[in-house]
């Protein structure tokens, strides 16, 4: 073999290499991207999944509670330690403050202007508040009640709430906390339920208060408006040492 061919072999050679390295780095490059790709698509996929999670979670968190934040005011006549007990037909799923299970409730020392002392923690509250879902499902009264279309949920809440009862500082509380999930309702059908919540979620508070008002509202979404029976409503006369409660579920 000639010089001048085995330089040309050399050459050949070289470019043989360089084109191979050349392929290799492409190969290497490709697989990179294909990794990469599959990286980017999990984590949307992920994003998309949490996401979608979160939203049902926000949408549909307080439709699964059979009892939706139920809270009471406690208003003695004279600063005095009071015993609440709730024996609840179902799981509590929240509570505050915590609900002591040996005692089956709260102890509290409570103010007339509705201020509370919590005897375990010795904190102060507004209110006692707690939120669950029943054993069993609650075939509820639908037979009376109330169809309001959203645009009118504010001052019928504002009207009934008033003539059941509720001072403005308990119905404006109650309005914030259930006027957002009735919104998504095209129309509501709402009845205040009564023997069939205090079966349910039984209270016994000692010293026995002098006038106790449970408010519970039952809420249905409708698309149409439909006819029912108007549920009278009974006045709620406060007298002595007074305990309140309102509280609701939302049936899908």
């Amino acid at each position: 073999m000639t010089k001048a061919e085995t330089e040309k072999n050399k050459l050949e050679l070289s470019n043989e290499s360089e084109v191979g390295s050349e392929l290799s780095i492409e190969m290497l490059k490709s697989q990179e991207k294909k990794v990469l790709f599959k990286v980017l698509l999990t984590m949307f996929l992920t994003l998309i999944f949490i996401s979608i999670i979160f939203i049902i979670y926000e949408n549909n968190i307080r439709d699964v509670f059979g009892a939706a934040k139920p809270v009471i005011y406690l208003y003695p006549e004279k600063v005095q330690d009071i015993y609440v007990s709730l024996d609840y037909k179902g799981d509590l799923l929240a509570d505050y403050p915590d609900y002591d299970k040996s005692i089956k409730g709260w102890k509290v020392r409570a103010y007339p202007s509705g201020k509370l002392i919590n005897h375990a923690d010795k904190k102060e509250y507004s209110y006692l508040f707690w939120e669950g879902n029943p054993y069993k499902k609650v075939d509820w009264d639908l037979s009376t009640g109330f169809v309001i279309a959203k645009k009118d949920l504010k001052k019928f809440l504002q009207k009934t709430l008033k003539e059941i009862g509720l001072t403005p500082k308990e119905y404006n509380e109650f309005i914030v906390y259930w006027y957002p999930i009735m919104m998504k309702n095209k129309y509501s059908l709402i009845h205040f339920a009564d023997k069939q919540y205090l079966e349910t979620a039984p209270l016994t508070i000692s010293p026995k208060p002098d006038s106790l008002l449970r408010v519970f509202m039952v809420v249905k979404a409708l698309d149409k408006k439909i006819k029912i029976k108007k549920q009278v409503i009974k006045a709620f006369k406060r007298t002595g040492f007074t305990v309140v409660e309102w509280g609701g579920t939302n049936l899908n």
